[in-house]
């Protein structure tokens, strides 16, 4: 990256910081639990890998829990790293295609330290299928993952690979918290396989409900109750 590049980011970073934290306070921020009680936060001192999409990555700065991001690390992950740190979230730069290992690595030695937080279907996509990332950390830093479906009654989409959503101010954001899902220690390929699948269709059940949500609040209004809550059964074990 050459210098007026650098200095180019920084600015960019600087002036987008202050908009986003205009923004936040704008957006009306409603969440469930999975049983479709309204969430309470987390009071305890448990930590948790949070795993959300892609496409969903600015919801976190609606939220006051510390948290460490996963953020690329190509030229556009400089940029939203950035914002990121200015807005006062942690940041670890890597991705399942560039620097892939050692970011893996530094979320499990950081894991004590703060919740963290993956897109699992980023860099890159494809979108809404999960990575194996989140998987590999949860099995190796015995924290639990705790997927998180957001939707939004009004967003402007933009034309990438995840249709990343930028909520209208002044709308709702909706967010629906899974249960935690506690992996197996030293998971094998097999088990890995498993326990993917298993988190990627927790995920998009979750999306399904926070979208759901959101569409009726669009079209209802304010004060439109969640959707009814079906949960579907999770294996014990792999």
């Amino acid at each position: 990256m050459t210098f007026r590049s650098r200095w180019l980011v920084d600015y960019l970073a600087a002036a987008l910081a202050c908009a986003i934290r205009w923004w936040v306070r704008t957006l009306r921020v409603r969440k469930i639990s999975a049983d479709g009680r309204e969430h309470p936060g987390d009071p305890s001192q448990q930590r948790y890998i949070y795993v959300f999409w892609h496409e969903g990555l600015l919801a976190p700065l609606t939220s006051p829990t510390s948290i460490r991001v996963l953020i690329s690390q190509h030229t556009d992950g400089e940029l939203i790293a950035q914002i990121c740190q200015r807005l006062g979230l942690g940041v670890i730069r890597g991705s399942t295609a560039r620097g892939g290992s050692q970011a893996l690595l530094e979320m499990i030695r950081s894991s004590g330290d703060s919740h963290l937080g993956i897109t699992p279907d980023g860099p890159r996509g494809p979108r809404r299928q999960l990575k194996p990332g989140a998987v590999v950390v949860a099995s190796q830093s015995g924290l639990a993952i705790v997927p998180i479906g957001i939707g939004f009654a009004r967003a402007w989409r933009v034309g990438s690979w995840d249709r990343f959503a930028v909520p209208c101010p002044w709308s709702t954001l909706t967010g629906v918290m899974g249960e935690p899902i506690l992996v197996p220690a030293d998971l094998d390929r097999g088990g890995l396989k498993v326990w993917t699948q298993i988190v990627e269709e927790r995920l998009l059940a979750l999306t399904l409900q926070a979208e759901s949500w959101a569409a009726r609040l669009r079209r209802e209004g304010r004060g439109a109750a969640p959707p009814e809550f079906s949960r579907p059964a999770l294996p014990l074990s792999a």
